[in-house]
Formats: C-alpha cells, sequence, structure tokens
C-alpha cells in the first residue's frame, strides 16, 4: 500500500519484495503495478466471472461508471486476477467479498499470491522419446527441470520449483520464471532436452517434437490394442504384432486370441517374455514404431519355428499402437516374412486404430504452495486456514477454476492453466510467479477460525468504490474450448 504523493514524485510500489521507485506515468519492473496521478494502482483490471456469459464468451472491459446495477445474483464471482497482493501480508487481502450462494452467506478472499515455491507439471502426448527419465530440460540454454515418469501413452516433464527459481544462477532463476510465465499464460516455449529432443510445448496444442508436429496419441499399448481389435483381425490376417516401447503385442498367444480361437504361427519375439502374447524391451525408446529406436519392424523377429505352426504363405501384419506405421508380409518357403501390399481387407482395421487415438495435445499443470505468510491476508490465526483447507471447509480456487489441495501438511495445490482466465499470471523479479487464489467458505466458517471479518465488503460496493490498487473492472465468460 502506498500513499498518496505529488503527481511530479517517484512513488514506492510495497507490492512485492523488489520496492521498485516508479515514476509518474511509468510501471515497475514486474509491468503490474503503474504510478498514476501519485498512487500506486494494479495496471490490469480485476476480473470478473461471469457465469451468464456465453462459453468462450469475449472479455468485456468495463469501468465501475459504467456498470448498470445489475449484480446477476450468484452469476457473478470476483477472482483474484488483477486485484492486488496482499505483501508485505499484514494486511487483510484486496478483496474480502460477502456473497449469497443458494440462500447461504459465503464469503470469497481474494488475491493474487506471490509464488516462489512453485511449477509446472507438462503432460506431452506422444510416444516420441523425448529424453531419458531424470535428464535435464533446458529453455534458452538453462536447466529448467527435467523428464519425469512417463504416463500412458504421454511424456511427462516437471519444471520450475524452488531450486531452479533461486537455487542456481541469477540467468537460470530469470529463464526459468520467463518459461513458467509463458506456459502458465497459454503461449509456446521452446524446450530442449539433454541427450534428447527438442520440443515445443504450449498448453491446449499438439507438440512439436524436433520439428515435426504431433497429431495423435497412442491408441493403447500393444497389449491393449490386441485386446480391442483381436476380433477384427480374425480370419483376415494368421498373424499381428503390435509394436509398442513399452508392451509389444503378438495376438496368437495373446488372450484374446486364445479366447477368439486363434492357432499358433510358430512366431518368436526378441525381448523379455511377460505373459503370454505381451513383451517387454523388445527395443529401445525412440522416434520410430511405436515409441522405439527401430525403423525395420522386422528386426524384433527372431527365425520362425515350424514345429510351432509357421509355414509358407503365413500372412503377417505389423502395426504401431497410432497405425501411423504399418506393414504387411508373407512367408516365403524359407519362413522369412517378405513385404507385400496391404490388402484392402485390412486397410479398415489399420484405419480403425488411428480413428481411436485421441488428438495429442500439451497439458500445463501449474502447482505451488499456497502457505506461507499470504494466509495473514485472510486470518488471525494463519494454521485455522491450513486446517480448514485440509478439512474441505474451505474451498481453494485459482482465477475460479478448481484447485486440487494434496493431502498433508500446507496448502499446496494444483491447476490446469486452461480452466483459468487467459494471462492470469504475471512475475516478479525477485524471481517467482503470481497468480490469482481465493478461498470460498461459509461466513460463520470465516469468523470462526479468525478472519479479517471487518474487511468484508459486498458486490455491490466493491463495484462501486473498487479497492487499494483502483477500480477498473472486467467481465469474463467460461473458459475457451481446448485445441485448434
Amino acid at each position: 500500500m502506498s500513499e498518496r504523493r505529488s503527481g511530479d514524485e517517484k512513488i514506492r510500489c510495497d507490492a512485492c519484495p523488489v520496492m521498485c521507485y516508479i515514476a509518474p506515468g511509468k510501471v515497475g519492473a514486474c509491468d503490474r503495478y503503474a504510478n498514476e496521478d501519485g498512487k500506486i494502482i494494479r495496471c490490469d483490471p480485476v476480473t470478473i466471472l461471469d457465469r451468464r456469459l456465453h462459453a468462450g464468451g469475449e472479455v468485456r472491459p468495463f469501468l465501475n461508471a459504467d456498470w448498470d446495477g445489475d449484480m446477476g445474483g450468484d452469476d457473478l464471482f470476483v477472482s483474484g486476477v488483477g486485484a492486488g497482493t496482499t505483501y508485505p501480508d499484514y494486511k487483510p487481502a484486496p478483496f474480502i467479498v460477502s456473497r449469497e450462494v443458494e440462500g447461504a452467506d459465503f464469503v470469497t478472499v481474494v488475491t493474487e499470491a506471490i509464488y516462489s515455491y512453485c511449477g509446472v507439471k507438462v503432460k506431452i502426448d506422444t510416444d516420441r522419446h523425448l529424453g531419458a527419465e531424470a535428464a535435464t530440460v533446458r529453455a534458452g540454454g538453462e536447466a529448467v527441470g527435467h523428464v519425469t515418469t512417463a504416463e500412458y501413452g504421454s511424456q511427462m516433464l516437471s519444471l520450475g520449483g524452488v531450486e531452479h527459481l533461486t537455487g542456481g544462477s541469477k540467468a537460470e532463476g530469470r529463464v526459468t520464471c520467463d518459461a513458467l510465465l509463458r506456459l502458465c499464460n497459454r503461449e509456446a516455449v521452446d524446450l530442449t532436452i539433454d541427450g534428447g529432443a527438442s520440443v515445443t510445448v504450449q498448453a491446449g496444442r499438439p507438440p512439436i517434437v524436433d520439428g515435426q508436429r504431433e497429431d495423435r496419441m497412442r491408441v493403447g499399448c500393444g497389449s491393449a490394442t490386441i485386446g480391442m481389435f483381436a476380433s477384427q483381425w480374425q480370419g483376415l490376417v494368421d498373424e499381428v504384432v503390435v509394436v509398442d516401447d513399452h508392451i509389444t503385442g503378438v495376438v496368437s498367444e495373446h488372450q484374446a486370441g486364445k479366447a477368439l480361437g486363434w492357432p499358433d504361427t510358430g512366431i518368436r519375439i526378441k525381448g523379455r517374455r511377460s505373459t503370454p502374447g505381451r513383451y517387454f524391451q523388445v527395443a529401445g525408446p525412440g522416434r520410430g514404431w511405436g515409441g522405439t529406436d527401430i525403423e525395420d519392424p522386422l528386426s524384433i523377429l527372431n527365425p520362425w519355428w515350424e514345429k510351432k505352426g509357421a509355414r509358407p504363405g503365413l500372412r503377417l501384419l505389423m502395426v504401431s499402437t497410432t497405425g501411423e506405421h504399418h506393414g504387411f508380409y508373407v512367408l516365403d518357403d524359407d519362413l522369412v516374412p517378405q513385404p507385400a501390399p496391404l490388402p484392402e481387407a485390412l486397410v479398415a482395421s489399420v484405419d480403425l486404430i488411428a480413428e481411436n487415438c485421441e488428438p495429442a495435445l500439451c497439458t500445463v499443470m501449474f502447482q505451488a504452495g499456497a502457505g506461507g505468510s499470504l494466509r495473514s491476508g485472510v486470518t488471525r490465526n494463519p494454521v485455522r486456514l491450513t486446517r480448514s483447507v485440509q478439512a474441505r471447509k474451505t474451498r481453494v480456487t485459482c482465477g475460479g477454476a478448481a484447485a486440487y489441495v494434496w493431502p498433508g501438511g500446507g496448502i499446496t495445490l494444483m491447476v490446469d492453466v486452461l480452466e483459468m482466465p487467459e494471462r492470469s499470471f504475471g512475475y516478479v523479479p525477485t524471481p517467482a510467479l503470481v497468480a490469482p487464489l481465493e478461498f470460498t467458505l461459509p461466513r460463520d466458517e470465516y469468523r470462526a477460525l479468525g478472519g479479517h471479518d471487518g474487511a468484508v465488503r459486498s458486490i455491490t460496493d466493491i463495484l462501486e468504490k473498487g479497492g487499494e490498487y483502483g477500480g477498473e473492472f472486467r467481465a469474463l465468460g467460461s473458459t475457451p474450448e481446448r485445441g485448434e
């Protein structure tokens, strides 16, 4: 909070630890606060979520002077976007809003939190090998995170965190903060992985791996693909191998094939046999067939075994888990597979695999510790807020989007950035991210945990008088659609 001074003086802004002196008409280092006529104001308007606007509706900027007085009942929700901060956290949050929800009196505590402990988890839908687990991820040459454990059909990155923001060099901290900010604000960020690929990540958009846009994620592992489509291959081909980095499937051995009465073919697969028809480690990870490093699928086959059913003329389909790669082969008199044109009867089954693959997208989940002194902007007894959140008496949202709060101590939250209003995130040069945060709870519960009850205001009063950092507002509809 800053006192008003004459229009030609610099003002010290205390909205973050940097404590900028801001000249008249200028903004601070964070580009979020400015000196307007001798008073510190927030450059972006407070965002009011209006459920009456159509999904994906346009942002409608408005000043309190233009407000028509229609409160819309439960339709309006004051978010933390543009609200300002509690820093240095001795004072109540910028807005503590009283509102009626289905006849009950609720309070929503609204602020923009400064997160030194924060990062993002990035889910990248691709079977392409991006890098070894724990490999360093870089932006602009600086380490900003690492590859973490892969999930079903997706590669995962863990980026940011306090060690990269403040535990390394100044350059590492600045680059990490910039990469996190742009990812959270839905911008594209170019990353490189030590010993692996380069990848362009943007929330809600397909990943670009080594310059190639990914269009689909796999339908499932090789075993799952067989389970889904074995009955449609029966009678059209003698053997099917679904090549996959994790579990390569063989239909004649697989339980699905056995249930259909599929005869043995004498096929033998390189790799470690897990259960019948399911093979691990048939090849290394890579950017070839099924997320492996192979270009020739026949390289995973051992010589066929005639005593187990191999014969000249046996028909073999090899296909990847996306349908992107496929090949048809016929065993010659020496039981060696020879390439042949894909029969028309099998084209539909390969196309069906591709049809059942979901579009490849990037998902960015913001994760942060919403604890520390910012809780004193909610209550005089901060631990009671933590306990209320963990007891699910207090609902936590970020820009109106529901946040998942991890069990255990503290308030460690995670939220999908696509569920939040666009450009919800800012930064301070310490470096740290700034993001909206709202706590909603019954008025009685708020009083019980020692809340700043004297600072509670109605939406009407807020729209008429504004707040500490100005009185400009905007209304925003629901979350825009994902993808292209």
